[in-house]
């Protein structure tokens, strides 16, 4: 009963347009009626309890981090080295942008920043060389997509804050599944340029490739920083976030100049105004969330969950399967803060690995962001190529068939995740 009303309400709230945080503090006051101790000190508390977190310091940080790398020169420079190592190969410019998705996905952890820095780079570049628009946006989102795997990570910091999970083995645990999806869009994308005749760009002289990695040294040193640091346990995640936006400062105003101090002021306004909408959400879902734990609705899903809760591998299985269904109608970070708390505690009894649980979430929850209808990454896409979603539906299909293969591949073997995550951690 209590389950299906925390649905029906969400939904209600949702279908009537209700922004996700005030539809999450509307379900949570239901459930206070319902149960009958309605307090509006209580949800003044949770709200200001779920922005009272040092974790989520972190957010505004990688935000303002990912802003000055776009806007100071360094992700420019990372998309200029891959061009000088591999541009000169057979649908070159595909390469660059997969390899560039891999690295700046290790500097901001924003799928939307990455896809927007490399489509305005890239997306131009690829059109002019004759590149079909369709497939090259198709992979260009795919490749955004990779950043909030592969740390630093804004949605493992939210998956654990509302979960209670480590963030750093999160981020550890990221690294593998990572690269793994880079290299599918490698092979999907050998078999693409097979069919597209195109000029590679000119092989570019090894003494010009030097020059280019040099420029570039200083945004590749960030992530080695980054997951040395966190590694080697010198700093916290929250720490991590601190030094890489001093880092990007740094290296934008000082080293590279591309950043004047004047031009300072709008980027923080950007990173905040970001900031705010993930924080105000954080503190909005620990409303529901405290009443769904009062509720005791883990435990009813559990009933629910019966007959498949001996068998772990058959419970990922129906929890991918609804996080897809899911991921195509709303976005990650809500997904997140509404489906995380109350999934953790049937997988852990199920006998699940939460850090494994925590990758595979995120990585589903992902791959509805290149999923229609909604598929969020998908329209800043189809925003900077000017082209219909129709488009770049149609062009992404291949490397979201890739991301499918290697889903049900990390469902079949969980060892691919948490084997290297625990060495690495």
């Amino acid at each position: 009963m209590t389950l299906g009303l925390f649905l029906l309400a969400l939904m209600v709230f949702m279908c009537l347009g209700m922004p996700i945080a005030f539809s999450l503090i509307m379900t949570g006051v239901v459930l206070m009626w319902h149960l009958d101790f309605f307090d509006p000190q209580l949800v003044a508390q949770n709200l200001i309890s779920g922005a009272d977190s040092f974790p989520l310091m972190a957010v505004p940080f990688f935000v303002l981090a990912g802003e000055v790398m776009n806007a100071g020169g360094i992700s420019r420079r990372i998309i200029n080295l891959a061009i000088a190592c591999v541009g000169h190969r057979r649908g070159g410019l595909g390469f660059v942008a997969i390899i560039a998705s891999v690295i700046l996905a290790s500097l901001s952890g924003s799928a939307i920043a990455d896809t927007a820095a490399l489509a305005t780079l890239l997306l131009p570049m690829m059109r002019d060389n004759g590149y079909p628009v369709g497939r090259s946006s198709g992979l260009i989102a795919s490749g955004g997509i990779i950043a909030p795997i592969i740390p630093p990570s804004m949605p493992f910091i939210i998956f654990g804050v509302t979960t209670n999970q480590s963030i750093s083995q999160l981020f550890m645990a990221g690294i593998v599944p990572g690269v793994i999806m880079g290299v599918g869009l490698v092979c999907a994308w050998i078999w693409s340029a097979k069919q597209i005749d195109v000029e590679p760009q000119p092989r570019q002289s090894m003494k010009a490739r030097l020059a280019t990695a040099k420029d570039g040294i200083f945004a590749l040193l960030m992530p080695v920083i980054i997951v040395g640091g966190l590694r080697g346990g010198v700093f916290t995640p929250t720490e991590a976030a601190v030094v890489a936006a001093a880092y990007a400062l740094v290296i934008s105003v000082f080293v590279y100049r591309e950043l004047r101090i004047k031009d300072l002021l709008p980027l923080f306004v950007r990173a905040a105004q970001t900031t705010s909408i993930v924080m105000f959400l954080c503190a909005a879902a620990i409303v529901s969330s405290y009443m769904v734990t009062l509720a005791d609705m883990p435990q009813q899903l559990v009933e629910l969950l019966g007959p498949i809760m001996d068998s772990p591998r058959t419970l990922m299985v129906a929890i991918v399967i609804a996080m897809m269904l899911i991921g195509m109608v709303m976005d990650l970070t809500p997904t997140i803060l509404i489906l995380g708390p109350v999934l953790m505690p049937i997988v852990i009894k199920a006998g699940i690995d939460p850090i494994y649980f925590g990758v595979m979430f995120v990585m589903v929850g992902c791959v509805g962001l290149i999923t229609p209808p909604i598929g969020t990454v998908l329209s800043v896409v189809s925003g900077v190529a000017r082209q219909p979603m129709e488009v770049i539906v149609k062009g992404v299909m291949p490397f979201l068939l890739v991301y499918l293969v290697i889903i049900a591949l990390l469902v079949a073997f969980p060892s691919i995740i948490t084997w290297p995550a625990s060495y690495l951690y």
